[in-house]
């Protein structure tokens, strides 16, 4: 059996209860006197093997235990070492802290009834209570040390098991504190994008019409919409610094956008789109009076918002029609359609951004989204029109409709 490298206290504790021993019987002090047959050098033999043993007290607890009560054993031949019965004791303490759960769960019940048991003995034989005196003396020297470790080792659970759970508990706060983080990063990007990219859109756009457009009244038109565009944008753009420098502050935060606000949108997308050949339609079939979530508001106006920024820049000539349909007790839902089709002109470059935050927004709600080519209506289709359409078709659930307003 290979034993590991000692303990540095284990290899001083060892040391230095061998230089007492030798000390102690170099001075004639033995526990039993001359009582024994054996020479008095024979008590440094079971004093050097559980000094020796002591060194594994926490590498090999159980052997050392096994070890000890042997050379604890042979010393009673001897004329004994105080210093024999000391170390046995550390060796039953360091087995009930060091050794295993099993181990120390039994340690201290054998010793409680190795002590009763030879103390039932001793009284019997000498019938004297010189017996209980000696079964009290074999307690301290197995049951004490023994229900000491118990008491230390419970100690020892108990505050690692404390550790363990404050370990736990800021784990799971630095992966809370990460989703938030995550989660307030993923809306400040919908919003800047919804936000930022219609204006940009409209900007590059027009200046890219301004630039390869030779004609005087166009390019001044260009450049109106491209200033009123900037101006909107830097606007929108020091509002939600604004909100992001004063959180927590005493300011009121600024009200986020409602559907009250889609003739105003379209109305824009209207300047935006003048002379791309679009045209665009708002059928709003809401029940009067029902005043729906603010975050299902806020949903429903961005996807507009995007849809109509993506018409801006992709969309082939002809109407981008938007439909709103809700109801009470039923879900809110939203219709973009516009014409799919080869355009002319200036086009602004497309991230793909703009369908993932839509998704996004629909999937915080619970709701449902689609976007992508679909068959035209028959209407639409015939006498000349586009067989394909794209549509964007958002579902979101309201579950929190309020009494109709009075």
């Amino acid at each position: 059996m290979t034993f590991p490298r000692p303990h540095r206290h284990d290899a001083v504790l060892a040391v230095g209860a061998l230089l007492g021993g030798v000390l102690l019987w170099s001075l004639g002090l033995h526990t039993q006197g001359e009582r024994s047959e054996l020479p008095d050098w024979a008590a440094l033999v079971p004093l050097t093997v559980i000094c020796f043993a002591e060194l594994f007290r926490r590498t090999r607890p159980v052997t050392v235990l096994l070890v000890g009560t042997v050379a604890l054993i042979a010393d009673q031949f001897t004329v004994g070492s105080l210093i024999t019965v000391m170390v046995y004791t550390d060796v039953v303490y360091a087995a009930v802290v060091y050794g295993s759960d099993r181990v120390a769960r039994r340690v201290p019940v054998f010793s409680g009834l190795f002590t009763v048991a030879c103390t039932i003995i001793l009284l019997t034989v000498f019938q004297d209570p010189f017996g209980l005196l000696i079964g009290v003396l074999i307690g301290a020297i197995t049951l004490a040390p023994a229900t000491t470790g118990a008491v230390i080792r419970n100690h020892r659970d108990a505050a690692d098991a404390a550790r363990l759970r404050a370990e736990q508990t800021a784990l799971l706060a630095e992966m809370d504190r990460v989703q938030a983080v995550t989660a307030e990063r993923g809306r400040m990007a919908r919003e800047l994008h919804d936000v930022v990219a219609n204006h940009l859109s409209a900007i590059a756009i027009h200046s890219t019409a301004a630039l390869s457009l030779d004609d005087p009244a166009t390019t001044r038109q260009a450049l109106g919409v491209i200033r009123e565009n900037s101006v909107d944008g830097l606007a929108e753009m020091r509002r939600l610094i604004g909100l992001l420098r004063d959180q927590g502050g005493d300011r009121a935060p600024a009200a986020a956008p409602t559907l009250a606000g889609l003739d105003a949108l379209i109305e824009q997308a209207r300047t935006n789109g003048a002379g791309s050949g679009l045209t665009f339609t708002l059928d709003d079939r809401r029940e009067d009076g029902i005043v729906l979530p603010a975050p299902v508001e806020l949903a429903a106006y961005r996807i507009v918002q995007e849809s109509l920024t993506n018409a801006l820049k992709h969309a082939a000539p002809g109407p981008a029609h938007i439909m709103l349909t809700h109801h009470t007790g039923q879900d809110l839902t939203v219709t973009v359609t516009s014409s799919l089709g080869g355009r002319r002109g200036p086009r602004a470059p497309g991230s793909g951004a703009g369908l993932v935050g839509m998704r996004e927004r629909v999937a915080l709600l619970d709701g449902e989204i689609d976007a992508g080519p679909v068959p035209a209506p028959a209407a639409d289709g015939g006498g000349g029109g586009p067989a394909t359409i794209w549509r964007v078709r958002a579902v979101l659930p309201v579950r929190d409709d309020k009494e109709p307003a009075t």
